[in-house]
């Protein structure tokens, strides 16, 4: 077939998908292009304004580095993220609902023993963390992993700053004791921006959008036979509940950091000045069993 144009090109593509391989290869090219086609002829663009696109997505490959991921923060931003979450998270009563993992997630977090101190060098206000990991029908789990990640009272994260700090902070690796329950020392996280001076803050200023999310503390637990909770939990009252940039804030991971005044906290630690608290108990959702013919 030659001479194609707008109402035959669609079908010509995806007739040249037909020698694929493998069926889910196949049947995702297909839609790509048939929805990719559609928005083409909806939007109608110019030639110049294909060719921003482009070079709006080409520069969004080169902000991408190990410390930020740009394509993310678009996905992000977009809602594709949380719309992946909701597909492939539908959870039981007694699960703890999820959100999207963000661009400040790292492999190489410090395991440390519960109770420790996670605040490094970071300056702030001191916040006590306590929780419990159990299966969707109530039974603690000991053993569990928990990492934890947040930002500092400006809003930044560990790996923004490390030419400034030195090494990884307010982040850590724990486990979860024989009664299921996990706490640590750190700081109250706040409100940020996204990174904001790259093609997906453009996009935002263009959409008349603002960049920020509400603070919060990421939480990602994983357990044997469980699926890997990825979530967080949300600072009651924060300003930015109703409009998070990345559309990620559910009722359910909203709860109050209780501001405590000094004296014997819940942990044991006797506190001359005073310090938030927060207490959150995580449900896990058991993976499926499969079974198999003989």
């Amino acid at each position: 077939m030659r001479n194609f144009d707008e109402t035959t090109i669609t079908t010509a593509v995806i007739e040249r998908l037909a020698g694929a391989r493998d069926a889910r290869i196949k049947e995702v090219s297909e839609a790509l292009v048939r929805h990719l086609h559609a928005f083409i002829r909806e939007v109608r663009p110019t030639q110049k304004e294909w060719a921003d696109g482009i070079d709006f997505l080409t520069r969004t490959g080169h902000m991408c580095d190990d410390k930020r991921q740009e394509f993310i923060l678009l996905s992000d931003t977009l809602g594709v993220s949380m719309l992946v979450d909701a597909i492939n998270h539908p959870m039981p009563e007694g699960a703890t609902e999820t959100t999207v993992l963000g661009p400040f997630f790292i492999e190489a977090a410090p395991e440390k023993p519960n109770g420790s101190d996670i605040s490094g060098p970071m300056k702030g206000d001191p916040m006590l963390v306590t929780g419990s990991v159990s299966a969707a029908d109530g039974r603690p789990l000991a053993g569990v992993v928990v990492d934890v990640w947040h930002s500092d009272d400006d809003g930044y994260y560990d790996v923004q700053r490390l030419e400034q700090i030195g090494d990884l902070a307010m982040r850590a690796r724990f486990r979860t004791a024989a009664d299921g329950r996990f706490h640590f020392w750190s700081i109250k996280p706040a409100a940020y921006p996204i990174p904001n001076d790259g093609p997906v803050g453009e996009m935002l200023a263009a959409q008349g959008r603002h960049p920020w999310r509400p603070a919060h503390v990421h939480f990602m637990i994983s357990a044997p036979g469980f699926e890997q909770l990825v979530t967080h939990v949300f600072v009651a009252g924060d300003k930015y509940l109703d409009s998070d940039v990345v559309f990620g804030v559910k009722d359910s991971l909203v709860r109050d950091f209780e501001r405590r005044p000094p004296g014997r906290a819940p942990d044991g630690r006797m506190m001359e000045t005073a310090y938030f608290y927060l207490d959150y108990d995580f449900g896990l959702k058991q993976v499926a069993s499969s079974t198999h013919p003989a």
